[in-house]
């Protein structure tokens, strides 16, 4: 049964499904303005999300043709997967950070075979077995190459511009650049006074950058071509300060559910990744490759129970922690191969 929430104020929030995913679902937010209805995200490309989408929109009397725009949060395929089937149906505008975009553009452009390639040697050069890295290069070999999720989403047509209000008739949405989960990814902060005169300033739709009870995945999303360093955690974290300044009187994430501690929040996950990057110094008293990081940091089951694409993104996060670790100056990359780090 499709589950449909009224928050109040012309907003609502679809749970639409994620296939065989632990997160469950996603929360597409419709939000109501005088040009007509706006969603914020879509959901994963799926017959069975499409259906709950379209089912949960008409349990508010709107059609998915009656769609005006759609803002996307961040470019993963649980978030921007439905946009193409949304504008094919409606003739919606999509929006979207110009740095996601350029993610969507990327991936658009490259052969699976390219990421397979990148792939295959980042974790390599970051300690991964052989063992793990020879299924990806046997796939390059025989042909047999995965399709990435969400190439049927949208191209965006729109740029969200960080700090400018979106063109929303009767609607104040302003967005915030809050990089970390991805290079692009946006809060929407609804500066309006909340419905039921709750103390804070307005609501935040926070997409993976703050959510009540889950800590957001902190990875790398670099460009083959491009050898540059990024610092995805400390973006992550500076971003995290902006938010908790921001003082929202209710947080409409787009997993899980809809929360008024954000202050409190914030206070955790800073708290969880300075824990995370102690632990992980100290670790680092002996050389240790970014796969046997990996192995010893603490996730939600034991690292023999992990499946195969989770490991990998274990891995990336364990990366964009040392990262931040040597950006601070507190460790550095030994030469070799595969790439260790220590303390110093």
């Amino acid at each position: 049964m499709t589950q449909v929430t009224d928050h109040g104020g012309g907003v609502w929030s679809i749970k639409v499904p994620i296939p065989d995913n632990p997160l469950g679902h996603t929360l597409v937010h419709l939000l109501d303005t005088d040009r007509g209805p706006v969603l914020v995200d879509t959901g994963w490309d799926d017959p069975t999300s499409w259906s709950t989408l379209t089912d949960g929109l008409g349990t508010l009397g709107v059609s998915v043709a009656d769609i005006h725009g759609v803002v996307i949060t961040h470019h993963h395929p649980d978030h921007h997967g439905l946009s193409g089937q949304v504008r094919e149906a409606s003739g919606a505008w999509i929006a979207m950070h110009a740095a996601d975009t350029d993610v969507v553009r990327r991936t658009r452009a490259s052969e699976p075979a390219v990421w397979l390639d990148f792939l295959a040697e980042k974790l390599s050069r970051a300690g991964a077995p052989e063992e793990h890295t020879a299924p990806l290069l046997e796939a390059r070999a025989s042909g047999r190459m995965r399709t990435l999720p969400g190439l049927r989403a949208a191209l965006p047509d729109r740029e969200i511009v960080p700090g400018e209000l979106l063109g929303l008739a009767g609607r104040r949405l302003r967005a915030i650049w809050t990089p970390g989960h991805t290079p692009g990814h946006v809060c929407l902060h609804l500066e309006e006074d909340h419905p039921a005169k709750l103390p804070g300033r307005g609501r935040l739709f926070s997409g993976d950058h703050l959510l009540p009870g889950i800590s957001p995945h902190i990875g790398l999303y670099e460009d083959p071509a491009d050898e540059s360093a990024a610092d995805p955690l400390g973006d992550y974290l500076d971003s995290l300060e902006r938010i908790g300044r921001l003082g929202a009187a209710e947080v409409l994430p787009a997993h899980q559910y809809a929360f008024t501690t954000a202050g409190e929040r914030v206070r955790e996950l800073l708290r969880h990744h300075q824990e995370r990057l102690d632990g992980l110094l100290a670790l680092l008293a002996e050389p240790l490759t970014p796969w046997q990081l990996a192995e010893r940091m603490e996730w939600n089951r034991p690292w023999e129970l992990i499946p195969y694409d989770s490991r990998n993104i274990a891995v990336s996060e364990a990366e964009a922690h040392i990262r931040r670790l040597v950006k601070l100056g507190l460790a550095e990359a030994l030469q070799g191969r595969p790439t260790r780090f220590v303390a110093v």
